[in-house]
């Protein structure tokens, strides 16, 4: 691209250092892993200032709101101030502890079964 005004989110992400290389990036566009102001993410989609990124890793999600366009990756201080982060706190150990389940060799849940535990997860909209 040759505007400034916006970025491929794939290496946006990797420039302000959520992922550690830009095939990892690529790779989880390509998973449905990454969305864009709530839309499901190719590695090739601008992104531009005020959108909201969403990157699911290890289970939860990273949502963070672009406020500077890099294309070349950065150092940590300036790259944190890149975005900001809305990233609501992850659950504390006795929290996650509530949470249900399955015993192992229980096969497959059902359908309602697979919603209860979206649910009780919080994933209701991913």
């Amino acid at each position: 691209m040759t505007d400034s005004s916006s970025t491929r989110v794939d290496s946006w992400l990797w420039a302000v250092r959520l992922v550690k290389t830009r095939s990892l990036a690529t790779a989880a566009c390509r998973a449905g892993h990454v969305r864009v102001n709530g839309e499901r993410a190719k590695a090739a989609q601008p992104v531009r200032v005020g959108d909201e990124v969403r990157l699911r890793s290890a289970g939860f999600d990273t949502i963070v709101v672009v406020a500077v366009i890099l294309s070349k990756r950065v150092g940590a201080d300036v790259a944190r101030l890149a975005y900001l982060d809305r990233t609501p706190p992850r659950p504390e150990p006795a929290e996650r502890a509530r949470l249900p389940v399955r015993d192992r060799g229980a096969g497959r849940p059902t359908k309602r079964e697979r919603r209860e535990i979206e649910r009780l997860r919080g994933r209701d909209e991913l």
